[in-house]
C-alpha cells in the first residue's frame, strides 16, 4: 500500500506543479501536464501502472463526454454547414497527406501508411475542450462551432479505422444497436431521472452518467472500437439536459479536471521517448509539418469562406491541428495488431503529442480571441442572431 500512495503522490505532485505553472504562464494546464509527463517519463522514470491506466482512460472518456455535452444543439443546427465542412476536410486532407507521405516518401508498408494517415487525421477533443474551458470560450458561438467540427473530424477518423481494419461480426452489430438505442432513449430517460433523483448530496446524477459511459464503453471495446466514441455521441445527445442543469455540468467538470484528466495528460506525455525522438527527429518533424500543413489546407480556407476573419480562422485551424486521444489510440491499435512496428509507433505517438502542444501554444499566444471576437457572422439564411446560452444560465 505504501507504494500506491507514493506513486499517487508523485502523479498528483506533477499535476499540482503543472497547475501552478499554467497559472503563472497563462498557458493551458493540459499542455503543461503533457510536457511535465514527458520530462518525468524521460528523466524521473515515470511509468503508468495499471490503476493509473484505468484512471486516465476514464478521464479521457469523461472529458470527451463533457465536450459533447457542451455543444449547444441550437448552435449545431445553425452552424452545421461550417462545422461539417471544416470537420470533414480537417479529417480528409491530413488522412490522405500523411498516408501518402508515409507510403511513398518514408517507405512504410500500405497498412502502416494507413495507420499513419488515420492517427494524424485526428483533432484532440480533450485538448480543445480543455482550452475552451480555461479560456471561457465554451459558451461562445466560436467555441461551440469548434467543438462540433472536432466531433465531425474524429467521427471520420473512427469510421476510417473501422472500415479499413475492423472485424465485422455480431459484437459490432450489438454495439451499433445499443449505441443507437441509447441515443434515442437516453434523453427522455435522463430528463425523468434528473427530475426524480437530482440535486442530492449523494450525487445520483454523476453516478448515472458514469454507469452509462462505462456500459457503452465496455460494449465499444468488446466490438474492437474505443470507449471515447460513444461518450462523445452520448454527450451530444444529452446536451440539452446539461444546458438546463449547468450546476451538474460544473460538478462533473470539477471531477474531470481535478482528479481524472491530469493522469490522462501526464500519461500521454510520458509516452514520448527522448532517444527515439533524437534518432528519428527528422521524420517526426516532417510528419508534424505534413499534419499541420494539411489541416491548414483543409480548414483555413473554409473558415475564411464562412466569414470567420483572419484571427478567428487562424485560431480555429491551429486548434483543429491538435491531436491526442484518437491519435494515440489509432497508433496503439496498429502496434497491437502488427500493422506497425515499435519504432513506427514511437514516431507516430511523438508526432501526435507534439501536435497537441505546438499548435495550441501558437494559437493561445498569438490568436486567442476575446469573448466579443468569438461572436461569428450570422449563418447564411439566418433570420436573426444565433442564441447562445451562457454557462451561468439555467432554466428559463
Amino acid at each position: 500500500m505504501e507504494q500506491l500512495w507514493f506513486t499517487a503522490a508523485l502523479w498528483f505532485g506533477l499535476a499540482l506543479a503543472a497547475s501552478v505553472i499554467s497559472i503563472r504562464l497563462a498557458v493551458s494546464v493540459a499542455l503543461v501536464e503533457i510536457v511535465a509527463g514527458a520530462l518525468a517519463g524521460n528523466f524521473l522514470g515515470l511509468r503508468p501502472l495499471p490503476w493509473i491506466d484505468a484512471v486516465a482512460a476514464f478521464g479521457a472518456v469523461l472529458l470527451t463526454f463533457l465536450a459533447g455535452a457542451e455543444i449547444d444543439p441550437d448552435v449545431l443546427k445553425a452552424r452545421f454547414r461550417e462545422s461539417a465542412a471544416m470537420g470533414f476536410l480537417s479529417f480528409l486532407f491530413p488522412f490522405l497527406g500523411a498516408m501518402a507521405f508515409a507510403r511513398w516518401l518514408a517507405g512504410w508498408e500500405v497498412q502502416a501508411a494507413m495507420i499513419a494517415g488515420i492517427a494524424l487525421s485526428t483533432t484532440s477533443v480533450a485538448v480543445v475542450y480543455a482550452v475552451m474551458v480555461e479560456t471561457g470560450l465554451t459558451s461562445t458561438e466560436l467555441g461551440k462551432t469548434l467543438l462540433a467540427a472536432c466531433f465531425i473530424t474524429d467521427l471520420g477518423t473512427v469510421l476510417a479505422l473501422g472500415v479499413l481494419f475492423a472485424t465485422f461480426d455480431a459484437t459490432l452489430l450489438v454495439f451499433a444497436l445499443a449505441a443507437g438505442m441509447a441515443v434515442a432513449l437516453l434523453p427522455r430517460l435522463t430528463a425523468w431521472y434528473f427530475r426524480e433523483f437530482g440535486n442530492k448530496v449523494s450525487e445520483p446524477e454523476a453516478k448515472y452518467v458514469f454507469l452509462v459511459l462505462s456500459l457503452l464503453g465496455g460494449l465499444a471495446v468488446a466490438a474492437r472500437s474505443e470507449a471515447v466514441l460513444p461518450a462523445y455521441v452520448i454527450g451530444l445527445a444529452l446536451a440539452s439536459q446539461f444546458i438546463r442543469n449547468r450546476d451538474l455540468l460544473r460538478r462533473l467538470r470539477s471531477i474531470a479536471f481535478g482528479l481524472l484528466t491530469p493522469f490522462y495528460f501526464l500519461k500521454a506525455g510520458s509516452l514520448v521517448s527522448a532517444p527515439a525522438l533524437a534518432s528519428a527527429g527528422l521524420l517526426v518533424l516532417l510528419l508534424l509539418l505534413v499534419k499541420i500543413g494539411a489541416k491548414f489546407a483543409g480548414v483555413w480556407p473554409v473558415a475564411m469562406g464562412f466569414g470567420f476573419g483572419h484571427r478567428r480562422s487562424m485560431y480555429t485551424t491551429l486548434l483543429m491541428s491538435t491531436g491526442l486521444t484518437f491519435g494515440t489510440i489509432s497508433s496503439l491499435f496498429g502496434l497491437t495488431h502488427g500493422y506497425i512496428d515499435s519504432g513506427q509507433y514511437t514516431v507516430l505517438v511523438t508526432v501526435v503529442i507534439l501536435s497537441a502542444v505546438a499548435p495550441t501554444l501558437v494559437a493561445q499566444a498569438f490568436y486567442r480571441p476575446t469573448t466579443e471576437e468569438s461572436v461569428l457572422p450570422e449563418p447564411s439564411g439566418a433570420t436573426g442572431p444565433v442564441r447562445v446560452r451562457t454557462a451561468d444560465e439555467g432554466d428559463d
